[in-house]
């Protein structure tokens, strides 16, 4: 499909050749564009959808890359991709080998910061302000974050710190909760004019002169009509707090109006010090699906545009839906079960817990750190908190896990959705690190299942176990198997031998049990019988498992979706050097010390070497056997 503006949109300097209403026309076919590459990449639509007059208005009024627009979490950055001289390349987007999702500084000297967890653009923007300062040179820093984002305690504390010093900063709230009403609009569109006209400043200023110089009364005067003043801003300006913050509140400026936002984003630079500017967006303008449902269509896989369905429906439940499920089912007998999520009840499969059981659901905001503790304050009290989040989420709160809950042994029952690799989302949402950081803490018990069914008994274990546990599952649907089988507890430490074998060991944990075995059945082919053991836990390991495969096969492969350093196989390694065996032959399989790249699972699993093929030619290779034509990816 061909575009009359589109198409011709190279670079910023393109977009200040148009006019207003050209810049609305762009804005309609960039909607365009975006919808169909979305609906077939999959991708963030709706938080896009509703950026797109913001973002050129951004660009219109200031000048990238000098100027450094910083966008919080980076899900809201396609626009500015698209408009910033990668819009030939869009179609790659997700793909191996093409565009990230997220800000990626290698793709392009207008990404300054490379984002995929929120609440940091304003210590980012807040940073450069301050280099820039030291150095002496001239640019604008502006920090691109959502009311959602605002909500993380990090960006309060950049707030804070921000608004007590003088730099030069510009923060724009995107705010996409809010409808849009004209009344307030007006008001607060008219304060705002008249907060940066110089004349109002100069007034002002000239008021308090002649009044302080009133004898005998000038000074308490002034002090009434600040009195009187501030009352007036707490009851009809809705910026007041970041006004205490030490910053300039303008707003809520209509961004979905093109000439409204240039207008201000204009006198804005006029201002000296920090500028809070409060947008007002519908989140998934444009497509109607999205505008209906933004939560559905907030990150979303290839779908039908003229239907909004999705181009593939797996028949099979996800893991996250049978975690769900799961505990929603534990939680009518144990009265004592409450849900915690940090802003992805959906997400996190605890939807239907929240509709279920309103009073035991918390949704904290994207608040990792006050999710951790706030659920070791309920375990204190006899409850069993069920915290679910992402793998790559869960590294935010890493302090609270370790302090506020290791330390005093608290029952909290971590539920770490998207464990491994996720896909397309790339490094910045790759669950393969969280392994490595939890094992290394005392008392933590780390489950990860084979196969969605033992999800659900993996699940019961933990909060019938009377301490910190984590169950750890991949994103994605579960392998079809039988989920009708009663829950049992799993015994702590306790693996199961799935098949026997005489000459080779594999302890393949969670998600790489099924490649495994698809090796044991390839290994045969060369005359060997490899035993494959479904560890079940990475923490506390089954000693007495490890130790018996020791001594009858004397070969043992760790196979983990996770980075090597610090991770399953390191803990056998440790187990083995404990017991003094150093002669034991022993390859770990898993992810290298690098940040994994983004593209379908598949094919990171293939590149990263877990696959059945590999495993195999590992098992090959330590019982001596010559190497096949396709050897061992190296990394």
């Amino acid at each position: 499909m061909s575009y009359e503006f589109l198409d011709n949109i190279n670079s910023p300097a393109d977009l200040k050749k148009l006019s207003v209403p050209e810049l609305k026309l762009l804005a309609v076919e960039i909607r365009l564009f975006l919808t169909e590459i979305v609906s077939q990449n999959g991708g963030h639509l709706a938080p896009n959808l509703g950026v797109v007059e913001l973002t050129l208005a951004l660009h219109t009024i200031f000048d990238s890359p000098q100027d450094k627009i910083i966008w919080d979490v980076g899900h809201q950055s396609y626009i500015h991709k698209i408009i910033t001289g990668r819009r030939e390349l869009f179609h790659t987007l997700r793909e191996y080998g093409g565009l990230s999702g997220f800000p990626k500084k290698s793709e392009s000297p207008h990404d300054h910061f490379e984002t995929g967890h929120s609440s940091t653009s304003i210590s980012v923007a807040l940073g450069m302000a301050c280099a820039r300062d030291i150095k002496g040179d001239n640019y604008r820093v502006i920090a691109v974050i959502g009311d959602g984002a605002l909500t993380g305690g990090m960006a309060f504390e950049a707030l804070n710190n921000a608004g007590e010093g003088k730099n030069d900063l510009l923060v724009v709230l995107n705010d996409n909760e809010m409808s849009i009403n004209e009344n307030v609009g007006g008001m607060a569109a008219y304060l705002g004019r008249v907060r940066v006209d110089p004349k109002y400043n100069k007034l002002k200023e000239d008021v308090e002169y002649i009044l302080k110089r009133i004898p005998a009364i000038g000074d308490r005067v002034a002090k009434t009509v600040e009195r009187i003043k501030d009352s007036f801003k707490y009851l009809v300006v809705p910026g007041v707090f970041f006004e205490e913050l030490g910053f300039t509140y303008l707003g809520p400026v209509n961004g979905h109006s093109i000439s409204s936002l240039q207008e201000v984003l204009s006198r804005i630079k006029q201002i000296k010090g920090p500028v809070l500017l409060h947008v007002l967006t519908k989140k998934g303008k444009g497509y109607a699906f999205a505008e209906e449902n933004p939560d559905k269509f907030h990150g979303i896989g290839p779908f039908n545009i003229k239907t909004a369905n999705p181009v593939k429906k797996a028949d099979t439940p996800t893991y996250t839906e049978v975690f769900g499920a799961t505990l929603k089912e534990i939680a009518v007998e144990k009265k004592d079960v409450v849900a915690i999520t940090a802003a992805m009840a959906g997400g996190t499969g605890l939807d239907s817990f929240a509709a279920a059981f309103p009073d035991r659901f918390y949704d904290v905001g994207i608040a990792e750190q006050h999710a951790v503790t706030f659920a070791a304050g309920l375990a204190t009290q006899g409850f069993k908190p069920v915290v679910a989040v992402y793998s790559t989420f869960l590294q935010r709160a890493y302090d609270q896990i370790l302090h506020d809950v290791a330390l005093q042994n608290l029952p909290v029952v971590f539920a770490v959705d998207r464990a491994g690799l996720v896909g397309e989302d790339g490094p910045t949402h790759h669950g393969v690190f969280d392994i490595s950081f939890l094992r290394s803490i005392p008392g933590m018990v780390i489950m990860a299942p084979r196969n969605e069914a033992e999800l659900r008994h993996m699940l019961s274990t933990a909060i019938n176990l009377n301490c910190p546990c984590v169950v750890r599952y991949p994103r994605g649907t579960g392998e079809g198997v039988s989920l009708k089988a009663s829950l049992q507890d799993i015994p702590l430490a306790t693996s199961e031998v799935i098949k026997e074998g005489k000459d080779l060991a594999i302890f393949a944990l969670g998600t790489m049990v099924k490649p495994a075995l698809q090796a044991s059945e390839m290994l045969l082919r060369y005359g060997i019988k490899a035993a494959v053991i479904n560890p079940r836990f990475a923490a506390p390991l089954d000693r007495k498992m490890i130790l018996s495969q020791v001594a009858k096969c004397g070969r043992i492969i760790t196979v983990e979706e996770n980075v090597l350093a610090g991770g399953f196989g390191s803990g056998v390694l440790e187990v083995l050097e404990e017991e003094s065996l150093f002669e034991v032959q022993i390859k770990r399989l898993g992810l290298p010390s690098a940040f994994a790249k983004h593209g379908a699972r598949a094919k990171l699993l293939d590149l990263y070497g877990l696959n059945s093929e590999t495993i195999c030619q590992t098992g090959r290779d330590l019982c001596g056997l010559k190497l096949c034509e396709s050897k061992i990816k190296e990394f």
